[in-house]
């Protein structure tokens, strides 16, 4: 058995080994093992059951990553990415008003597009498309966006409508101070030059949360926490095939929690926009991790060409299709996979511990009540932005249009809260920049039509959605 196993996933090829393919995948568990706390309770946030919601994480990010281990051989593990759960609760639910179930009929839809692009010229086109600057902008503003959500969350900022919008929050509560405790922790442990840096979001989410408990104990943290229970993950059977009910309601009108009519009109107006900011982000974030990881895995070629490429896109348009059925939002590839592969991972067989330990960690749900609480995991979205934001650097500043539009991009995205709305403007300052430079044709057609399509989505939601 020993032997077939380690011939098909070519053990001899890649010089590894099964304890080194176990250690890799225990590596690469620990480092991305955040997500089993941080992706329920942001989802949860737009609505979805807490306990289905973990359940859909772990079992998600299980399968995606054994569809990766069988279909391309890979070292990289998968779950619900950040960002895109960020986009999924604070745009499309909580800001346009999608219920989650019609938000993970979107997923699932992108999900579908994805898969279907990923074999065709189509998927290398729109890549050709989108100008490195603009991407790298993009990535960056989902950094920013991330770590915003993160500190507004823990109260480290707070509303202030009176002056400048927003504020530094109260640094003598309690549980801002945990926050603070926590972001401090990850920064240290992320630059420790050892490899306890590897560790970094799972140590500080661990010792935030031992300080908050011992805090509540101690009745400074006015807060009793109480376990859930495991009678919770009953409410998988709500998230589970949630998106077929959203696919009904697509076109009936519903009614939002502040009175308005959120109208089947209005979805089919705004569903493009979102669908495309879905299939965007999961592409570019996708083909990012599977370069940097297969890199480091020296799995690429002389000519730095990625074999099983389309295989790999393939699983991972796999699983975002399994995440949206079984109710969290899209499943992508994750870099942390890179740590693992630090430890020796190489093939494939170390996706099957990974995705071992996630189903496994599933009894560890009652401690949930614990990492659901926001000041114990802002952390984690505060250095997710600033990972993401090192794609800064890939800007080209020399280039006035490229300035504008990437500036645009990270600017709106914030200020807007929307990914979506800050991706449009990026593309449409891209496209009048280039105009009135002279270089028209220096712009890809798929700029222009996607820019169209932009400036009449900003019409149409610039108008009372009750008119429709």
């Amino acid at each position: 058995m020993k032997q077939k196993i380690s011939a098909f996933f070519k053990f001899e090829e890649r010089k590894t080994n099964f304890r080194a393919e176990t250690v890799g995948g225990l590596v690469t568990f620990l480092s991305m093992c955040y997500i089993l706390a941080v992706n329920p309770s942001m989802i949860n946030a737009a609505k979805i059951p807490l306990g289905g919601a973990f359940i859909a994480t772990a079992v998600g990010a299980a399968l995606a990553t054994i569809v990766m281990a069988f279909m391309a051989n890979y070292p990289v593990a998968l779950a619900p990415g950040m960002g895109v759960n960020a986009f999924f609760t604070f745009t499309i639910c909580n800001s346009i008003g999608y219920s989650w179930q019609e938000a993970l009929a979107a997923s699932f839809i992108g999900g579908v597009i994805f898969l279907a692009i990923t074999f065709t010229p189509l998927r290398k086109k729109l890549i050709d498309a989108i100008p490195q600057s603009l991407r790298a902008a993009i990535g960056a503003g989902i950094g920013l966006f991330i770590a915003f959500v993160g500190l507004k969350a823990a109260g480290v900022i707070v509303a202030d409508p009176y002056g400048t919008y927003v504020k530094l929050g109260n640094l003598g509560n309690p549980k801002v101070l945990v926050a603070l405790f926590g972001i401090v922790l990850i920064f240290v442990l992320y630059n420790l030059k050892s490899k306890v840096s590897n560790f970094s979001f799972i140590l500080a989410i661990l010792a935030t949360a031992l300080l908050y408990a011992l805090l509540s104990l101690t009745k400074v943290i006015d807060h009793k926490i109480v376990l859930h229970k495991y009678s919770d993950l009953a409410t998988f059977k709500e998230t589970f095939g949630g998106f077929i009910t959203g696919f009904k309601t697509f076109f009936q009108d519903t009614t939002l929690e502040n009175g308005e009519v959120f109208t089947a009109t209005a979805k089919l107006v705004t569903l493009p926009v979102i669908i495309f900011a879905l299939v965007f982000v999961d592409i570019f974030d996708t083909a990012g991790t599977l370069v940097a990881v297969t890199k480091a895995a020296n799995i690429q070629d002389e000519q730095g060409n990625i074999p099983n490429l389309e295989k790999a896109l393939f699983a991972d348009a796999v699983g975002t299709l399994i995440s949206s059925t079984l109710g969290t939002p899209e499943i992508t590839s994750y870099v942390e996979s890179s740590t693992g592969v630090e430890s020796g991972a190489r093939t494939g067989f170390s996706n099957l511990v990974v995705a071992a330990l996630f189903l496994l960690s599933i009894a560890l749900y009652p401690l949930m009540a614990i990492f659901k609480i926001q000041e114990v995991t802002a952390m984690a979205l505060v250095l997710v932005g600033v990972l993401m934001c090192e794609q800064i650097a890939d800007i080209d500043w020399s280039d006035k249009a490229s300035a504008i539009a990437c500036f645009m991009t990270i600017l709106m995205m914030l200020l807007t809260f929307s990914i979506a709305d800050g991706i449009a403007f990026g593309f449409i300052s891209y496209a009048i920049a280039k105009i009135a430079q002279g270089k028209p044709k220096e712009v890809h057609p798929l700029i222009y039509i996607f820019s169209i399509g932009f400036i009449f989505y900003f019409a149409f939601h610039s108008l009372d959605f009750k008119i429709f």
